[in-house]
C-alpha cells in the first residue's frame, strides 16, 4: 500500500488526538471551578444552554469540514487543485449566509427556545452563544479545505484557541459577575462568552493558514471542465446534509432528552423547575469524564475520511481496507480501557473532580463510562461509512437508537425509582443500537475485511486486565492508607492517582504481550522504529 498515505492518515490522526487531550484536559479544569461556584440549577442551566451550542455546533461544522475534505481529498489525488479552489470560494460565501440566519433566529427566539426545553434559566447562555453559530460556519469551511489536504495543523490551532478563550475569559466572566452578585443563571451564561469570542478569533487565524495551502498548491487543472458555483455547492450540499443530520442527530438526542426528563421530572413526579434544574445539575457532573473517550476518538474519525476517500480515488481498495483496519485498533485501544477505567474509578474520581460523594452521581457515572465506549464505537464506524459514500446509512441507524432512547427516557424518567437516572441508561442503550446497526452495515456494504480478534477482542482482554487492576491498586491503596491519610478528598486524590499509575503500566504490558500494537503500527509514529526495538515488538 501507499506508505506515505497511511502515515499521514496516523499523523493527522495523532496531532489531533494530542490536541483533543489538551483541550480536553483544559475543558476539564475549566468545568471545576466552573461548577464549584454555580450551584445546581445554575449547573444544570449551563448544561442545557451547552446542549443546545453542542447541536448548533455539529449541523454547522460537522458536514461541511467531512463534506469537503472528501471531495477536495478526492480532487488532489486526480490532480485537480483548480476543483480544489472552486469547492472553498462556493462554500465560503454560502454557509457565511446560512450562519447569519441561524445566528438571528438563536438569539430573538433565545426566550422561547430555553422554554421549550424546559429551563428558561438557560435563556441569557443562549443569547450569548448567538454570535458563535455564525463564526462557526466560517471555521468549518476553512477546517474542511485544510483536512481535504490532509493537513490537521489549522484544525488543531483552531481547537486550541477556543479553548484557551474558553477557560481564560469565560471562567473570567463568570468569576467576575458572582462577585457582582448576579444570579446563577447570568453567570452561567458569562462562562459560555469564551466559546464565541474564542471561535471569532479563530477566523483571521484559519485566514492566514488558508493563504499559505494555497501557495503551497497553485491551481492546476485536470483539462476537465471545472463546475459552476450552483453545481458545486450541490455536491457540497448532496453529501455534507447527510453528515449534518446525522451528527446532529447526536447532538439533538442530548437536547431533547434533557427537555423530556426536565418536563417529566416536573408534570410526572411534582418537581418545580429549580429542582429538576439542579438534578440535571447533578447528571452534568459526569458528563465532564462521559466526553473524554470520544473526544480523543473524534480526531481519528476526521483523519480518516479524507485518507479513506483518497485512496478509494485511487481505486487502491488496500489501502483503504488498512486504513480502516488502523483506525479501529486506535479507537478501541484508546476508548476500551477509559471507558472501564471510568466505571470503576467512578466514585473516586467524583470525590477528586467535586468532591462529590452522591450516590446518585456515582451511579450515572457508572452508566455513562459504559456508554463512553459505545459512543466511541459509533463515531468511528459512522465514518467510515461516511468515507465509503453510505452516509445517508446514519438516516436509518441513528433514528433507530433515537427511539429507543426516547422511549427508555419517558418511560423510565417519570419513575420515582429512576427520575435522572433515566437519563445515562437511555444513552447507553440507543448508542449500543447504533454501534450495533453501523457494524451491519460495514459488513454488508464495505469489501473492507476487518479482523475482529485484532481490533475486538484483543483490547477487550487488556482492558479487562488494566479494570481489575485498578480497582485491586485502589482498594489496595485506601486500606493500607487510611490510618495514615484517612478518606478525605486529598487522600483520595492519592489513591486514585496511583491506581492509575500502575493499572496503566499493567495495561501496557499486556497490550505488548498479546501484541495488539505490530512493528508495522508503530513504523508509522514518531520514532516509531525505536520504541518498537526497546518495546520488543515484533
Amino acid at each position: 500500500m501507499h506508505e506515505d498515505k497511511r502515515s499521514n492518515f496516523i499523523k493527522g490522526a495523532a496531532i489531533l488526538t494530542g490536541v483533543s487531550i489538551i483541550v480536553k484536559v483544559i475543558s476539564t479544569f475549566y468545568r471545576l471551578p466552573l461548577f464549584a461556584i454555580l450551584d445546581a440549577p445554575g449547573r444544570g442551566a449551563f448544561q442545557v444552554t451547552f446542549s443546545v451550542y453542542a447541536l448548533i455546533l455539529a449541523i454547522s461544522t460537522s458536514g461541511v469540514p467531512t463534506a469537503l475534505s472528501r471531495l477536495i481529498s478526492s480532487a488532489n489525488a486526480k490532480g485537480n487543485t483548480a476543483l480544489v479552489r472552486r469547492y472553498f470560494s462556493a462554500a465560503l460565501p454560502a454557509f457565511a449566509i446560512i450562519g447569519i440566519v441561524a445566528m438571528l433566529a438563536m438569539f430573538f427566539f433565545a426566550e422561547q427556545l430555553a422554554t421549550r426545553l424546559g429551563s428558561s434559566l438557560a435563556a441569557p447562555g443562549i443569547m450569548v452563544l448567538a454570535p458563535a453559530v455564525f463564526f462557526c460556519c466560517i471555521v468549518a469551511v476553512y477546517r474542511g479545505y485544510a483536512q481535504g489536504h490532509e493537513n490537521m495543523i489549522p484544525t488543531a490551532i483552531s481547537q486550541m484557541v477556543e479553548v484557551i478563550c474558553k477557560f481564560a475569559i469565560g471562567l473570567g466572566v463568570a468569576v467576575l459577575l458572582v462577585r457582582m452578585n448576579y444570579s446563577s443563571e447570568i453567570v452561567s451564561a458569562g462562562a459560555i462568552s469564551g466559546v464565541t469570542i474564542g471561535l471569532a478569533l479563530c477566523i483571521p487565524l484559519m485566514a492566514l493558514y488558508n493563504r499559505k495551502l494555497n501557495r503551497a498548491h497553485p491551481p492546476v487543472s485536470d483539462n476537465v471542465d471545472t463546475p459552476d458555483r450552483i453545481s458545486i455547492l450541490r455536491k457540497i450540499f448532496k453529501v455534507s446534509i447527510p453528515i449534518s443530520l446525522s451528527v446532529s442527530f447526536v447532538n439533538a438526542m442530548s437536547l431533547m432528552d434533557n427537555a423530556i426528563v426536565l418536563n417529566r421530572l416536573q408534570s410526572a413526579l411534582g418537581y418545580t423547575e429549580v429542582e429538576a434544574s439542579a438534578a440535571l445539575g447533578v447528571y452534568a457532573l459526569g458528563l465532564t469524564l462521559f466526553t473524554i473517550p470520544p473526544s480523543v476518538v473524534v480526531p481519528v474519525s476526521v483523519a480518516l475520511i479524507p485518507a479513506i476517500a483518497a485512496a478509494l480515488a485511487r481505486k487502491n481498495d488496500a489501502d483503504a481496507g488498512t486504513i480502516t483496519q488502523t483506525s479501529f485498533k486506535l479507537v478501541n485501544l484508546v476508548s476500551m480501557p477509559a471507558a472501564i477505567g471510568i466505571m470503576v474509578l467512578a466514585a473516586p474520581l467524583l470525590i477528586a473532580l467535586y468532591n462529590y460523594r452522591l450516590q446518585l452521581a456515582t451511579t450515572m457515572l457508572i452508566i455513562l463510562g459504559a456508554a463512553a465506549f459505545f459512543v466511541c464505537l459509533q463515531f468511528i464506524t459512522t465514518s467510515i461509512l461516511q468515507a465509503n459514500g453510505h452516509e445517508r446509512v446514519a438516516f436509518i441507524t441513528f433514528p433507530i437508537g433515537a427511539a429507543v432512547r426516547f422511549v427508555l427516557v419517558y418511560i423510565l424518567s417519570g419513575n420515582p425509582n429512576f427520575g435522572i437516572i433515566a437519563s445515562p441508561i437511555a444513552t447507553l442503550a440507543c448508542f449500543i443500537v447504533i454501534a450495533a446497526l453501523n457494524i451491519m452495515f460495514i459488513k454488508i456494504r464495505i469489501k473492507q475485511n476487518i479482523k475482529l480478534t485484532t481490533v475486538f477482542i484483543k483490547p477487550l482482554l487488556c482492558s479487562l486486565g488494566m479494570g481489575l487492576a485498578a480497582f485491586l491498586t485502589y482498594t489496595g491503596a485506601q486500606w493500607l492508607g487510611y490510618g495514615l491519610l484517612g478518606d478525605g478528598r486529598a487522600a483520595v486524590v492519592i489513591y486514585l492517582v496511583v491506581a492509575v499509575i500502575i493499572s496503566a503500566l499493567v495495561y501496557a504490558i499486556l497490550v505488548i504481550l498479546t501484541r495488539v500494537i505490530t512493528k508495522d503500527d508503530l513504523s508509522h509514529v514518531p520514532r516509531g522504529d525505536k520504541l518498537a526495538k526497546l518495546l520488543r515488538v515484533r
